[in-house]
């Protein structure tokens, strides 16, 4: 008998219970890989090469609060500045507040949107339509499949923040990769709807020459507005979306916290299970040692069952994670889109599954191997 199948079946012996060990593990590993893929898309990933010529600026003291809409002239004179637009948040209703039923609605200008995000791509005749109807929006091509929408469509928002109801027409169709799930309207057609909101913006959106600009202009447009009454704050695109994330909470000790729980978990159940194993099993170690084995050679075949049972399951947990994931970041799922499982992440799952199996199987496995023979033959489980 080789020592694999030695493990094999010494792991399996009782295979309920080392079957559930398995599912138990998967499915907290599962939860793992959802975790470490939603930080990666948060806080590591770097957003589209395009994003490096790009400026968010927005009011130093809250989202929530407005900027003047002639700050976009004077961010125009900002050295390396090459276009600028105003965006604002909607935040409309679309049929039901069902999370599958929503995606971004931002009120911005047709005549230059574009021009700042250049790595969407639209056909001319379908932009040209955009800019021709003020109540024309556009929208990201794989949120318009989800929905079924075709060109001309009509599309209803019920107002959340803004105290209107917007009846959109379907004008046009981009695509970028990964998908946005966003829709783009014209900023006038808010404008006449909400009579307060006149000569505002929520933020604007800056495209810079070089990413080298990139900073200093931020910090140009920052300095520009230091001492006047709305004072503004500009960063990357992606410290943006980050700050935008904030505003839902301490988002990186809540997953920490999933983390530490689901390791710790899974831990609790790997290190019972072997208990368990390891504590029927006593007499029949006594027997390996009459046979010849030295207490290290015990001790690595236990450890072994432990470290396979998890990375067994670790494999299992890893393979649906990437499932889960792949579903969890379809455009409008209220999910990031770029999410997705890396061999880094898939990397980190399994050695945390290995170092639960060393772990979980070390204590257990060390008292067996150094029991007396004599001790182990007369034990009663």
């Amino acid at each position: 008998m080789t020592l694999t199948r030695f493990v094999t079946k010494s792991a399996f012996r009782n295979k309920r219970r080392s079957l559930l060990t398995v599912a138990s593990i998967a499915f907290s590993l599962l939860l793992l890989s959802i975790m470490l893929c939603f930080w990666r898309s948060f806080y590591i990933d770097k957003g589209a090469p395009d994003s490096a010529l790009r400026i968010m600026t927005r009011h130093k003291v809250s989202l929530a609060n407005f900027l003047p809409i002639y700050y976009r002239d004077k961010i125009r004179t900002v050295p390396g500045v090459v276009h600028v637009v105003p965006m604002t948040w909607f935040g409309g209703k679309y049929i039901d507040d069902k999370p599958e039923n929503f995606f971004a609605q931002l009120a911005t200008d047709p005549d230059e949107y574009f021009e700042v995000a250049a790595d969407k791509i639209i056909s001319s005749d379908q932009f040209a339509a955009w800019k021709r109807d003020r109540t024309g929006c556009v929208a990201d091509i794989d949120l318009a499949r989800k929905h079924h929408w075709k060109i001309g469509d009509r599309i209803h928002l019920q107002g959340t923040i803004f105290p209107t109801n917007l009846d959109l027409t379907l004008r046009g169709v981009y695509a970028i990769d990964p998908p946005t799930s966003g829709l783009f309207f014209n900023s006038k057609y808010l404008e006449e709807s909400v009579d307060w909101f006149k000569n505002s913006a929520g933020f604007y959106f800056t495209r810079v020459d070089t990413p080298e600009n990139m900073p200093r202009a931020a910090h140009a447009i920052d300095e520009m507005f230091h001492s006047t009454p709305v004072p503004t704050k500009s960063e990357s695109e992606q410290a943006f979306k980050l700050d935008w994330i904030a505003t839902m909470g301490n988002v990186k000790a809540f997953i920490l916290s999933i983390c530490g729980a689901v390791v710790f978990t899974t831990l609790l159940v790997c290190a019972n299970t072997m208990a368990m194993s390891i504590r029927e099993r006593t007499r029949e170690v006594a027997v390996l040692r009459t046979l010849g084995f030295t207490r290290g050679s015990i001790l690595r075949l236990l450890l072994s069952e432990s470290i396979a049972i998890s990375l067994i399951g670790g494999t299992l947990g890893t393979l649906l994670g990437t499932v889960a994931i792949l579903f969890l970041a379809r455009p409008g799922i209220g999910m990031p889109v770029s999410m997705h499982m890396t061999k880094a992440t898939a990397l980190v799952v399994m050695l945390v599954a290995g170092f639960v199996g060393v772990v979980s199987g070390l204590i257990p496995s060390y008292r067996a191997s150094n029991l007396g023979i004599v001790d182990a033959l007369r034990y009663i489980g």
